[in-house]
């Protein structure tokens, strides 16, 4: 496994990822009608744009494959160059519980220490597993908001890291 900075040619893949990772991380959670409606085509386009900003990073199989990313960038809310959001982070299932998703959100780590960021949000949807691996990686919850996908409400929870000194056990 290879973890690479994003390219514009890894549209298609991260966007395969994307859904792929959406119809078995929120199965039981957002309804079924919405997520079998999820289509690669659908994501594409918003990849192709978000790829532009050079803050996406891949996990390959040994073959080249995308059989994860990560996306991150600046604080959506508040906007403070100093304040980091990771946006989204999704592996396969197949890659999941091996220590690819820590190794992610490391290099992310580094990349925002060494452009300045000092603390890091992530929101997680309620009943989405990958609340426990945030935790377990240090973030603590700091507040909930309420949102709606595909007309049903559901809960965020916000989870921060006040700051980026973190230091992980790279083994």
């Amino acid at each position: 496994m290879y973890i690479r900075a994003a390219t514009a040619a890894d549209a298609e893949g991260i966007a395969q990822v994307h859904v792929n990772s959406w119809k078995t991380t929120y199965k039981g959670i957002i309804s079924e009608s919405f997520l079998d409606a999820l289509t690669v085509e659908s994501r594409l386009e918003s990849w192709q744009r978000r790829l532009e900003k050079g803050n996406t990073l891949v996990l390959e199989n040994a073959i080249g494959g995308i059989i994860g990313f990560l996306n991150f960038g600046i604080e959506r809310e508040h906007k403070r160059n100093s304040e980091g959001e990771l946006y989204a982070v999704y592996l396969l299932k197949e890659a999941q519980g091996k220590g690819w998703g820590r190794q992610l959100f490391i290099q992310m780590i580094q990349i925002m220490r060494s452009r300045g960021y000092t603390s890091l949000l992530v929101w997680v949807l309620e009943g989405n597993p990958a609340i426990h691996f945030y935790k377990a990686l240090g973030g603590r919850e700091v507040r909930q908001q309420e949102i709606v996908i595909a007309g049903q409400s559901h809960q965020e929870i916000a989870l921060k890291w006040e700051s980026l000194d973190l230091e992980f056990n790279l083994s």
